[in-house]
């Protein structure tokens, strides 16, 4: 018996607990949502699939009854607010921040032994606040952005080789944003043969600077945030802790020295398991890429520093 809570029954939030009701991922899975109606609605139609899907998930939706989320194995963080018009960057942080703060205390309360996978944006930052506000140990907090970037970037490579997608692959580590990201375009495979000898140099460069905007793309096509894929992602990573499948997903982890950073959440390879995060992966990365990701943590950091400029932490 496995038990999931989804915070934010939005796009990606209802994403997740439908993709894990329909795979049975979990046995249970409990949305909670601030907005009166919202999670409860959305339970009710997906379980108005059971006789057409054929799950046997149980599925209950709430408004803020953190009751009803006790004794969770994962807990899945999305709530948050996108930026709006004329709002700032530290706006929108501080909003956030305190959006993300209370909800991991309140989840904490019921569940103290759950593995929190955050999703809420900006993600390093609030993977960052999540572990500090909770002093929970590295393995138990982390976030979900390289699974998501990692999935667009095989996407890519498989439209410009035009192959199956699922024969490809590839890694996203780095911050989670659409300059902070690092396609490693090196270490990319089609069937084991690297992709660099099947794309020309231009050709390769493109998929890495489309994986970067990918977000951005969808947006841009939507009017917002793209759901299916950052559901889906999350879901997949709850997989693996669940099922202890131990599958290698670059993942937002709290360093201590790896990839010669410390006191950061950003995005490196890892090993997901039941305990969550059970091992940083070394990708040795060349001269390059260890450039690009000194700055792409100097990004991350100086976001990190409006936390405390907000007193936040």
């Amino acid at each position: 018996m496995s038990k999931v809570t989804v915070i934010g029954a939005g796009n990606v939030g209802a994403t997740v607990a439908n993709v894990l009701a329909f795979k049975q991922i979990a046995s249970e899975v409990v949305m909670l949502d601030v907005k009166e109606g919202v999670a409860e609605g959305k339970a009710m139609d997906m379980l108005q699939t059971v006789q057409t899907l054929g799950f046997e998930t149980k599925i209950t939706g709430v408004t803020n009854d953190y009751a009803k989320t006790a004794k969770s194995d994962v807990i899945v963080v999305t709530s948050g607010i996108p930026r709006k018009p004329g709002m700032t960057r530290e706006e929108l942080i501080g909003t956030n921040a305190s959006i993300v703060k209370s909800v991991v205390e309140s989840c904490l309360k019921h569940s103290p032994d759950a593995i929190f996978l955050m999703i809420s944006n900006p993600m390093d930052t609030m993977t960052y606040l999540a572990l500090k506000a909770t002093g929970l140990p590295k393995n138990r907090v982390f976030g979900m952005g390289g699974a998501l970037d990692s999935s667009r970037f095989k996407y890519f490579l498989s439209q410009a080789l035009g192959v199956n997608p699922a024969e490809v692959k590839g890694s996203v580590i780095g911050g989670h944003g659409d300059t902070t990201m690092i396609p490693l375009k090196r270490l990319a495979t089609y069937n084991g043969i690297p992709v660099s000898n099947l794309l020309t140099a231009e050709a390769l460069d493109k998929v890495v600077a489309d994986t970067m905007v990918g977000g951005a793309t969808l947006t841009k096509l939507l009017g917002t945030s793209a759901w299916y894929a950052p559901g889906a992602c999350g879901a997949y990573v709850v997989d693996s802790i669940i099922n202890d499948y131990k599958r290698l997903i670059p993942s937002c982890v709290y360093l201590e020295g790896e990839y010669g950073q410390s006191d950061i959440c950003i995005g490196v390879p890892a090993v997901i398991g039941a305990k969550g995060v059970e091992k940083i992966v070394d990708y040795n990365l060349n001269d390059e890429e260890k450039a690009l990701f000194a700055k792409s943590a100097e990004a991350v950091r100086t976001t990190n520093n409006v936390l405390k400029e907000i007193n936040a932490l």
